[in-house]
């Protein structure tokens, strides 16, 4: 029969990893105490998926809805962090995300002992608007193509972008990116892999619905949006994009 989380059940009755009743701390308190001890003992590594609900709850001898606000804790600390559709893992250190002529998302990611990954959400030809028309230095309203990506380390969404290009130089680049899921190979195979950074902006906001679902965040977290104008070898612009970067899981860094 399961332990209720209000009977006088002592450690011994439920194993070695059962949590202390009547011992005046509060038992969700004391889960995420073994939880944080083993983290910084690293019997859990950085990285690390967390055992399910269950399993969890049997372990310490509680119902789930204490389980579930030891978790929440530990959540709200920084200490854990859950995916949806994946689990609940070991938070890992920022990724330290250099800023500088030649910005490589895979580099970057890979130099941080990390995979790097990217998938396509979405593509379609557009009119450019003032703001991307001024960027790319053609006139509002001629087409540009438009991108959409996410990009993950491990797995674990870093940054949703919008990518802009102007159509009649990029024909197929959307194409070729959801292929490779990479930008930069992408523009290697026509021709234009050697770009350089020539403008960054950034500012912070909270994640609208749509971030938070592509990222995986819940209600109340902050992104970093990151406009960026990239441009030729002869600094002619050929991409501008607004990536918004998971606040918490990057530090971005400006290289002089």
């Amino acid at each position: 029969m399961p332990a209720n989380d209000n009977s006088s059940m002592t450690t011994e009755d439920a194993g070695s990893d059962a949590i202390a009743r009547g011992s005046g701390i509060a038992l969700w308190k004391q889960i995420a105490e073994r939880i944080e001890a083993d983290i910084a003992a690293e019997r859990l590594a950085p990285g690390a998926r967390l055992p399910i609900e269950a399993e969890l709850a049997e372990r310490f001898g509680v119902n789930r809805h204490t389980l579930r606000r030891a978790l929440a804790e530990l959540t709200e600390q920084g200490i854990i962090e859950a995916t949806p559709g994946r689990g609940t893992f070991v938070k890992e250190p920022p990724i330290r995300y250099p800023i500088g002529a030649r910005t490589r998302f895979s580099e970057i990611v890979s130099a941080e002992g990390r995979a790097p990954s990217g998938r396509v959400v979405g593509s379609r030809l557009e009119p450019a608007s003032a703001q991307v028309a001024a960027a790319l230095r053609i006139a509002p309203g001629e087409e540009v193509l438009r991108v959409d990506m996410v990009r993950e380390a491990d797995g674990v969404p870093i940054t949703c972008g919008t990518h802009w290009y102007v159509a009649a130089h990029c024909r197929d680049l959307d194409l070729i990116m959801a292929a490779t899921g990479s930008v930069t190979r992408a523009l290697e195979a026509l021709g234009l892999g050697d770009y350089r950074r020539l403008e960054t902006r950034i500012t912070a906001r909270l994640a609208d619905e749509e971030e938070r679902r592509l990222l995986a965040l819940p209600a109340g977290r902050t992104v970093l949006v990151v406009e960026s104008l990239n441009g030729d070898p002869q600094r002619r612009p050929i991409q501008f994009s607004r990536a918004r970067f998971s606040a918490d899981r990057v530090q971005l860094v400006v290289k002089n």
